[in-house]
């Protein structure tokens, strides 16, 4: 039985597609070395530890998290105020992904309050941050194929200003749990965007983050499109620049049985480092649950860490059903950005109008958080 040649498959790709997917980031020699790991010999579960899970962890010291400042640390704000005004930041939304997850209407663009969309809510907190700075404030929203023709037509539809901008992530391609290229019901090769751990090469591919540090940018403040609790917040601001850290992750506190990516210390191919690890990452025979808090997605980043960050990224394999049939692609977090950078861990409040975590998955969630989406609003978008 002849092996199954997946160079050669690529290259029998039409030249439109090669042409899409290499203005894409796409990286067929990462592909084919990628899917050699899903014909190893040996089980494939054991297979996947072997490259997810680190060797070992062990859980932070209470002091390796510090609490928010408070608003009334007029120091901090006054030093967030001072760099919002000298044009410091630019702010980073996620808006990618596949456009699934809200019955296949883009995220960005569904409706989460008082007749807005979480669009409208973001341009709102820029035209608010812009008024407060006395300049424009750089928005980027970070799309994907599948969600930027739609987002870019509802700018042009909403006159945008011309500091929002779009850059788009990364895109790739399936493969079936055999290693070969996986195609869809009607013949195509399946095409999917690679997690949002594809933002630092997508930013710095749009040219937006070199253009940021050459006007005297210093910050990047990255969130998702859907967790409006996550906002530019000045004092928040200050204290990062008086940390002197590279990087700063908003984590807060769990409720119940919550789960997510959690800061934990492991050993990078260097040092051991506190980091973030999702639990799949984790020693099987770590608790997780001994950690009280988790990741929001939500980092302030300096900008020149950014881009000159030189991650090994890891790919994970994510098991999925496309057109009924199993199909494996290959992710990646931008969290593993606290392997490489010197990291502050700030816990903020998840209930009542200072909630910085609001995350929408789902319809049935945006329903059941629309009483507080609609009061975080209204608390901070007066005067717009």
């Amino acid at each position: 039985m002849a092996t199954y040649d997946l160079h050669a498959a690529l290259s029998k790709l039409d030249g439109e597609t090669r042409a899409h997917l290499a203005a894409h980031g796409f990286s067929a020699e990462r592909l084919e070395r990628l899917s050699k790991t899903l014909t190893a010999v040996g089980d494939a579960e054991a297979r996947r530890d072997a490259r997810n899970r680190v060797a070992g962890a062990r859980t932070p010291e209470p002091s390796d998290i510090v609490d928010t400042p408070v608003p009334s640390d007029t120091k901090a704000r006054a030093a967030g105020e001072a760099a919002l005004r000298a044009g410091k930041l630019a702010f980073c939304v996620m808006a990618g992904g596949m456009a699934t997850r809200m019955g296949g209407v883009v995220k960005a663009l569904v409706e989460c309050a008082s007749g807005m969309s979480f669009l409208d809510v973001r341009l709102r907190e820029n035209a608010l941050a812009c008024k407060r700075a006395g300049r424009a404030v750089p928005l980027w929203l970070m799309t994907s194929d599948a969600t930027e023709e739609p987002i870019r037509a509802a700018l042009k539809k909403l006159d945008a200003p011309k500091h929002v901008q779009t850059f788009v992530q990364d895109l790739s391609l399936r493969l079936t749990e055999g290693g070969e290229l996986f195609f869809d019901s009607h013949g195509h090769p399946s095409t999917y965007a690679p997690g949002h751990g594809d933002l630092p090469d997508a930013l710095k591919r749009s040219g937006l983050l070199t253009e940021h540090i050459r006007a005297g940018g210093e910050h990047v403040w990255i969130t998702n499109v859907d967790n409006l609790g996550a906002t530019l917040d000045d004092v928040l601001y200050g204290a990062f620049i008086a940390s002197g850290k590279e990087l700063m992750v908003e984590v807060t506190d769990k409720l119940g049985a919550d789960r997510g990516g959690i800061p934990v210390y492991a050993k990078t191919t260097t040092q051991e480092r506190l980091q973030v690890l999702e639990e799949f990452r984790l020693p099987k025979d770590f608790d997780a649950s001994r950690v009280r808090v988790f990741n929001t997605n939500t980092f302030l980043v300096g900008a020149r860490a950014l881009d000159e960050a030189r991650i090994d990224w890891s790919f994970f394999e994510v098991q999925k059903k496309v057109d009924g049939k199993p199909a494996v692609q290959f992710e990646r977090l931008l969290q593993e950005l606290t392997a490489a950078l010197d990291t502050i861990y700030v816990r903020v409040p998840r209930v009542g109008p200072e909630s910085r975590f609001l995350p929408v998955k789902d319809p049935e969630e945006l329903e059941r958080r629309k009483p507080e989406i609609r009061a975080v609003i209204e608390a901070r978008l007066r005067g717009v």
